[in-house]
């Protein structure tokens, strides 16, 4: 939502050029930039695939916009991938920033829903306490959960110097003007994962290791037959979801998500 704060305020100083982190607007001074932590959610996804006893994994999310639900659909096609029988369960708490709904919900995941694995798309690592706590497996967002024990399995991190090291580059050599868009991922190196637990075997990590190498060949994460959780087709053999969609239209949830309460 920052592009929306000065979307008209650019306009006064076009003799300066502005980035956003948001595809929300554009403009002849107003760029835009983020990376594709999609891609480090699939591959999250499929540790998580793989590591799950009870075929539920716990996702507590801030609110249903497109890079919420991005993020969510990637993660549950990268379990899926591993583990065909499991789902994902996402809870709402409505906020970026909620230190007790985020823990609330963590919990009630854990008993109500018989999650034996969590992950998040918040601003701080409440969830990572509760499955501490709980002795249940984890996996973060942003960076790397200090003190945690090998119960956190790995977290989904952004490499934000790959991206400003392009843009600042382009603004140097005039490009400002060409290029309004940057979205990097991992043929970048603009995003990825953490260290990974000593409790994920080698097979499942060279599993990941293959999975990054097809991204990075083509991207296809959503690419195939891929059907939405209402059991319609969102993609079919051959096809693949366009940047266009994944940026602004990803209002629905792919075969497996399940929203807690509902």
């Amino acid at each position: 939502g920052y592009a929306s704060e000065v979307v008209e305020l650019v306009k006064e100083y076009p003799e300066i050029t502005f980035y956003s982190e948001s595809f929300d607007y554009y403009g002849e001074n107003l760029n835009c930039y983020f990376a594709r932590i999609y891609q480090a959610r699939y591959l999250s996804g499929i540790i998580a695939g793989y590591k799950t006893d009870t075929n539920v994994i716990g996702y507590v999310a801030a609110m249903p916009n497109n890079e919420v639900n991005r993020g969510i659909n990637a993660f549950t096609l990268g379990v899926k991938r591993a583990n065909p029988d499991a789902k994902v369960v996402v809870a709402w708490t409505d906020s970026w920033d909620d230190a007790d709904t985020e823990k609330q919900l963590a919990k009630e995941l854990i008993e109500r829903e018989n999650a034996d694995v969590l992950t998040y798309h918040q601003n701080n690592p409440n969830v990572i306490e509760v499955a501490e706590a709980y002795g249940t497996y984890s996996i973060g967002y942003h960076e790397a959960y200090e003190g945690a024990g090998d119960h956190f399995l790995t977290a989904v991190e952004f490499r934000w110097d790959t991206t400003y090291e392009e843009l600042l580059s382009d603004y140097v050599k005039g490009k400002s003007y060409v290029v309004n868009t940057y979205w990097f991922g991992l043929e970048k190196n603009a995003i990825g994962l953490t260290d990974i637990s000593s409790l994920v075997s080698q097979e499942v990590i060279d599993d990941v290791e293959t999975a990054k190498r097809e991204i990075i060949a083509g991207d296809k994460i959503f690419f195939g037959v891929i059907y939405d959780n209402q059991g319609n087709i969102r993609c079919r053999d051959g096809e693949i979801i366009s940047d266009q969609v994944l940026m602004n239209n990803m209002d629905w949830f792919v075969e497996g998500v399940e929203i807690y309460g509902e």
